[in-house]
């Protein structure tokens, strides 16, 4: 697995065989990206189900700001870190090992909200409507920001967050929401 565009391009991340773990694949990242790549720049990025940080990375490496990196399992985080110093990007990040939920809390508490969130939870939790409802509550995405959610089958219910894209790349799909208000 490797950073597709941007200033990292070509950079190699490994942590893509870490048990529990389904790193998006390049195609769907590039075609993402492809869509996404007006609201990158200079923006505050959440991964909140990082894995290996592969979207957040992607991010970074086409400039935007700031992107923070949460996973439960350490292992990831490790993997993580090591990218974070080999990239020498330390300044450009936090990273963060809690479950999703501490994860939300702990942004709300801090004040802290993002341009673009990816949503990519284990397809068995099922759980993206509860956390979008939460990231709007608590009030974390920015006017105008982004949630990229990667599901396999269709079970969101969002109706407050406009819905600007979406596609099934295999046996998944990527969902794309915007806040209007």
């Amino acid at each position: 697995m490797k950073i597709i565009s941007g200033e990292f391009k070509g950079k190699i991340i490994k942590g893509f065989n870490i048990e529990g773990t389904r790193p998006t694949m390049d195609r769907v990242k590039e075609s993402l990206f492809g869509t996404v790549q007006n609201y990158i720049t200079d923006r505050t990025v959440l991964d909140l189900f990082a894995g290996t940080g592969n979207l957040g990375f992607e991010a970074l490496s086409n400039h935007a700001k700031y992107c923070y990196f949460n996973d439960k399992n350490i292992k990831c985080i490790n993997f993580i870190k090591k990218t974070i110093d080999e990239l020498n990007i330390n300044e450009r990040t936090k990273v963060l090992n809690m479950n999703y939920n501490k994860a939300l809390e702990y942004f709300a508490n801090n004040n802290i909200k993002f341009d673009l969130i990816f949503l990519d939870p284990p397809y068995k939790m099922e759980v993206l409507n509860e956390i979008i409802k939460e990231i709007k509550n608590k009030k974390l995405i920015n006017k105008n920001g982004l949630i990229i959610c990667e599901v396999d089958t269709l079970y969101l219910n969002i109706d407050y967050y406009e819905k600007i894209k979406e596609k099934k790349y295999g046996n998944k799909y990527i969902i794309i929401y915007k806040n209007n208000l």
